[in-house]
């Protein structure tokens, strides 16, 4: 089945995420196991803008790798569309680009693609938007473990 909206509730069961570290708010799955775009909304009220920066609030670079991590996971594990706990450990990163920052009131679309599969490591293309305008893109690798 392809093209499916999962919802909070949904992404809780599946990702071992939570606040303050989940970084998606929602999900789409375009191609099921392979294609998806997760959302996050950017609000004042995260914590890391109280150090990161006062008075300049950016999010970090960091965290925008992490909510592409945490996409590519959703999309990896429910490519047998159960909503079942996942251990999808982020391996590798590469070819990361930053283009412009995001702040608080932007909303994030994280754009993933699973690029290669081999056993069970996934390599997976991410890129993220805000008003349609690119603002980070990274190559993820990741493992499904049965830790």
């Amino acid at each position: 089945m392809d093209h499916k909206i999962y919802k909070i509730d949904d992404i809780l069961k599946v990702l071992p995420h939570r606040y303050p570290f989940l970084m998606i708010d929602r999900m789409e799955i375009i191609e099921n196991g392979v294609k998806g775009i997760g959302y996050k909304n950017v609000t004042i009220n995260e914590p890391f803008f109280q150090g990161h920066f006062p008075g300049k609030p950016i999010m970090p670079g960091v965290l925008q790798i992490e909510a592409m991590a945490q996409a590519a996971g959703f999309v990896i594990a429910v490519s047998d569309e159960k909503l079942e706990p996942a251990n999808v450990l982020f391996m590798n990163v590469d070819k990361v680009k930053f283009r412009r920052p995001v702040v608080p009131g932007d909303r994030l679309e994280i754009h993933v693609e699973k690029l290669k599969e081999r056993k069970n490591i996934f390599v997976c293309g991410g890129k993220t938007f805000v008003d349609g305008n690119l603002v980070c893109e990274a190559e993820l690798t990741a493992m499904v473990s049965t830790l």
